[in-house]
């Protein structure tokens, strides 16, 4: 939970330090009593920061679109749309979940199967690598033996979910 709440506190003053004028509702729903989970605590922050960054990314680039135009009505109407990402952790069958969902463009179904693949990026050029999550997912599952998981409908928003071993 500290980790979590460190690395989201960080990331969002991030972003916010780059784009002025942004702004996203953020939201913690942390388990009170979360064990510890074997790993290293530097990699799952960077892990952690990299998918929030996404989803700050997600949020501003729908609030974006939808300002200029770029969106259609079926979507969300401008005026409605709050740009929002939610950090939950739980446990669950002696395991850790830490799940970062945001209301922003949602991936694409037919990306979805590829966004953990070294260089894939749904990004604009020059604006990602796309090592973020290939490297996110190899730490996740090959580091510390956990599973990265992802859940998108386009236009809706993305659900990541990060699940660990208790120590």
């Amino acid at each position: 939970n500290t980790l979590c709440d460190e690395t989201v506190k960080l990331a969002y003053h991030g972003y916010r330090s780059k784009e002025k004028t942004f702004n996203a509702s953020l939201e913690t729903r942390y388990a009170p009593e979360q064990p510890k989970v074997l790993g290293v605590p530097q990699d799952i922050g960077r892990v952690i920061m990299n998918i929030i960054n996404n989803a700050l990314y997600a949020v501003h680039e729908k609030k974006r679109n939808l300002e200029s135009g770029a969106l259609s009505d079926k979507l969300v109407m401008d005026e409605m749309y709050k740009p929002s990402v939610l950090i939950i952790t739980k446990l669950e069958d002696q395991k850790v979940s830490i799940s970062i969902s945001d209301n922003g463009m949602g991936i694409p179904q037919n990306i979805v199967s590829k966004i953990f693949q070294p260089f894939f990026t749904t990004k604009p050029t020059g604006e990602g690598t796309g090592l973020g999550l290939s490297m996110a997912y190899d730490i996740i599952t090959k580091v510390h033996g956990g599973e990265l998981r992802v859940k998108s409908k386009e236009g809706i928003g993305t659900d990541f979910e990060i699940v660990l071993a208790q120590a």
